[in-house]
C-alpha cells in the first residue's frame, strides 16, 4: 500500500473517533410565553340624570275611555336613556338614570334632600310648578339644571322663570297662538269662549284672549259652564242654549281637566266646530303623528310600554335627548359646559317634528312646532305657512323676546 493512502485512511479513522466522543448540542427550546397585557380601555366619562316625580292619587275620570296612566314621562326618559347610550358607545359616554318616584302621600322635599341634593346636577321633573320652584330655589338646587316635563304654565316663563330651569313642553301661549294661526289660515276669526271654573282654565282663556289679539281675531262672547248639572244627561238640550250667542266662527273651549268639553261638540244650536283643549287640540305630541320619522318612535314606545306616547312622555324624552345631545356635543359631564351648549345657537335636537328643536335663551322654552290634532287625525303643524319672523318661524309661537318679562340669561339671580 502507498504511504499517501496509508494517511489517508488514518486522517479518517481520527475524524471518526472525534465525531464518536463528541457530546451532542443540546435542542434549543423556545422561549417562554407570557401572558399577553390588554391595555387598559379608557374609564367611560358618567352623565348622571335623576327623574324625580311623585305617583298622583286616581282622578274621577269624566269617560271609561281615558284610562289612568300612572307613569307618564317615566317611559319617555327610559327611551331616550336608551338612545343616549347607543351614542355613548361611540364617544367613551354613559349616561346613567336615577329615577325617585315619590308615593302619592311621601315628602317630596325629604327624598330630594335625601337622595338627590349634592349628588345630581341634572334633574328631569315631573312636580307641579310650585314644588319644582321651591326646589330650584333651594340651595343645593341653585346649583342644578332642572328640566321641567310637567308644566305649561306661563308664568314659570314670565314672572316666575329661574335660570337653572328649563321648559320642554309648549306654553299655554304657543298652544292658543297655534290655534290662532290655524284660525286666520282657514279665515275663521270669530270665536264663542267657553271657559271652565278651574284655575287651570282661566289661565288657558287668558292665552286664548292674547291670541286672538294677537292674530286679529275677536271674541263674539264668552261664557262660564258652571258645572250645574250633569252633562251626561241633559247635554243634548242645555248645551243648544247655553250655545245662542250672536254669530260665531269656532267654539273655543277652556276646560283642562276634561269636565265638560266633550259634550260641546255636535250639541250647539249653530253647526260650528269645536277647538281649544277639546275638539282640535294644539299638543306637543299626539298618537296620529306620523311624519319625519315620527312612526319610528311611537312604535318603539308602544313596544316598551304597551300604550301611546304621551305629551309628558314626549317632554321627559326631550328633556334626556337634549341632555345627551349636549353631552356628546362638548365631551363633557360638567353643568356649565352642558348648559351653556344647550342655550347657545349651536344646539339643534331632532324631535320628530320637522324642524330642529332648541331652547330659547331668553326664558328657557324650548321652541318646537306645535301639532294640531282631532282624536283620530293630524290636522295641521304649527307655525303655519304664511307666518314670518326676522329669526325663526318657531318664535311666532309664544311669547317673543320683545315681549317677555323673563331673561334668565341676564338675571342670576333669580
Amino acid at each position: 500500500m502507498r504511504p499517501i493512502n496509508l494517511f489517508i485512511i488514518a486522517l479518517v479513522l481520527l475524524q471518526g473517533v472525534t465525531i464518536a466522543n463528541a457530546k451532542p448540542k443540546p435542542k434549543a427550546t423556545a422561549p417562554e410565553k407570557l401572558p399577553a397585557v390588554k391595555p387598559e380601555a379608557p374609564a367611560k366619562q358618567i352623565i348622571n340624570i335623576a327623574y324625580l316625580s311623585q305617583e298622583q292619587a286616581v282622578p274621577p275620570a269624566l269617560s271609561n275611555f281615558d284610562p289612568f296612566m300612572p307613569n307618564k314621562g317615566l317611559l319617555g326618559s327610559e327611551l331616550a336613556i336608551s338612545d343616549n347610550s347607543t351614542t355613548g358607545q361611540f364617544t367613551g359616554q354613559a349616561f346613567e338614570l336615577n329615577k325617585f318616584i315619590v308615593p302619592v302621600d311621601g315628602n317630596v322635599e325629604d327624598v330630594f334632600n335625601k337622595d338627590i341634593a349634592g349628588k345630581f346636577q341634572l334633574v328631569v321633573s315631573l312636580l307641579p310648578a310650585e314644588l319644582l320652584n321651591k326646589l330650584a330655589d333651594s340651595a343645593e338646587g341653585k346649583s342644578m339644571l332642572w328640566f321641567d316635563a310637567a308644566n305649561s304654565d306661563d308664568s314659570l316663563r314670565a314672572e316666575q322663570c329661574r335660570v337653572n330651569v328649563l321648559h320642554l313642553l309648549p306654553s299655554r301661549a304657543m298652544r292658543a297662538d297655534a290655534l290662532a294661526q290655524y284660525m286666520m289660515k282657514k279665515h275663521w276669526t270669530k270665536w264663542f269662549l267657553v271657559v271652565g271654573t278651574t284655575p287651570e282654565d282661566k289661565l288657558y282663556a287668558d292665552a286664548i284672549k292674547r291670541a286672538a289679539k294677537r292674530f286679529g281675531s275677536t271674541l263674539v262672547a264668552e261664557k262660564v259652564w258652571e258645572h250645574t248639572y250633569d252633562a251626561r244627561r241633559t247635554a243634548q238640550s242645555d248645551v243648544a242654549v247655553f250655545s245662542r250667542v250672536d254669530d260665531y266662527d269656532v267654539l273655543v273651549v277652556a276646560d283642562e281637566q276634561g269636565q265638560f268639553g266633550e259634550y260641546l261638540d255636535y250639541r250647539t244650536e249653530s253647526p260650528r266646530p269645536v277647538i281649544g283643549t277639546q275638539g282640535l287640540i294644539a299638543t306637543a305630541w299626539h298618537r296620529t303623528h306620523e311624519q319625519w320619522g315620527a312612526v319610528q318612535i311611537q312604535n318603539r314606545f308602544q313596544e316598551q310600554a304597551k300604550r301611546w306616547m304621551e305629551e309628558q312622555d314626549y317632554a321627559a324624552y326631550l328633556a334626556v335627548r337634549a341632555i345627551g345631545e349636549a353631552a356628546t356635543r362638548t365631551k363633557s359631564n360638567e353643568l356649565k359646559a352642558i348648559k351653556a351648549y344647550m342655550l347657545s345657537p349651536a344646539f339643534a335636537l331632532q324631535g320628530y317634528k320637522g324642524s330642529p328643536l332648541s331652547f330659547r335663551s331668553w326664558d328657557g322654552q324650548m321652541r318646537q312646532p306645535v301639532l294640531l290634532a282631532a282624536p283620530r287625525s293630524l290636522v295641521a303643524v304649527a307655525p303655519i305657512d304664511g307666518f314670518l319672523h326676522p329669526k325663526t318661524e318657531l318664535d311666532t309661537l309664544g311669547v317673543d323676546e320683545p315681549e317677555t318679562t323673563c331673561h334668565i340669561g341676564k338675571n342670576n339671580e333669580k
